[in-house]
């Protein structure tokens, strides 16, 4: 299914002081860049958006995925994927129960186990289910979490300065990989950023904060 989202007259601040006014639909399988200083709120959208938003914070306006305001689902009802920086995989858990973690309930039995092997496959790290993560290298690990994320069937991707801390060959591969996903998916993605490559790589409408 084909997924838009819409920020409808979205406005947020903090103390009196507005941090972001934005009113802007991103479709199926685009990305939206959202740039800006540090400060600016860019990471404040996306806790709005997937419901983690502190409570000193005042917000007004509507997050519309087919015309369904999520605002109204407690956090993890919205089905929104979001990935950071950091890989945030689990150390005490292999690989495959990283996959695992994400897998739904209804998923059971043998079917689990042939799910995470199939998910492994599609991300070119075939028979690495019992490895540790801590021998993973960091594409690896991005590759993982990003799975791990798709496994639990987002209709919405947030990445949050997801690519800062690659290389600039691993940045490369592991930025295609996901907006690749994302396209193939139809999910609306909305990338908080500093770096103007990964702008121009996601080749969607880029939106500027100021501070």
């Amino acid at each position: 299914m084909n997924h838009e989202l819409h920020l409808d007259n979205i406005r947020i601040s903090k103390d009196g002081r507005e941090l972001i006014a934005i009113d802007q639909t991103v479709a199926a399988g685009e990305v939206l860049s959202v740039m800006g200083p540090s400060g600016a709120g860019k990471s404040t959208l996306l806790n709005y958006i997937i419901g983690t938003l502190p409570s000193d914070f005042k917000a007004t306006g509507a997050v519309l995925l087919n015309g369904a305001d999520l605002c109204a689902l407690p956090s993890n009802q919205r089905q929104v994927g979001i990935l950071f920086q950091d890989d945030l995989l689990f150390p005490h858990m292999s690989v495959g129960q990283n996959l695992a973690f994400g897998l739904s309930a209804d998923i059971r039995g043998a079917d689990r186990p042939a799910r995470i092997d199939q998910a492994l496959t599609e991300i070119g790290l075939e028979g690495f289910a019992d490895r540790d993560p801590e021998t993973l290298s960091g594409g690896q690990k991005a590759r993982v979490a990003l799975m791990r994320m798709l496994l639990s069937e987002p209709r919405v991707l947030l990445l949050d300065e997801a690519f800062s801390r690659l290389d600039t060959e691993r940045r490369d591969q592991i930025r295609t990989l996901v907006f690749d996903t994302a396209r193939a998916r139809q999910l609306p993605v909305i990338m908080v950023t500093h770096d103007q490559a990964d702008a121009d790589a996601a080749g969607g409408p880029v939106f500027y904060l100021t501070d």
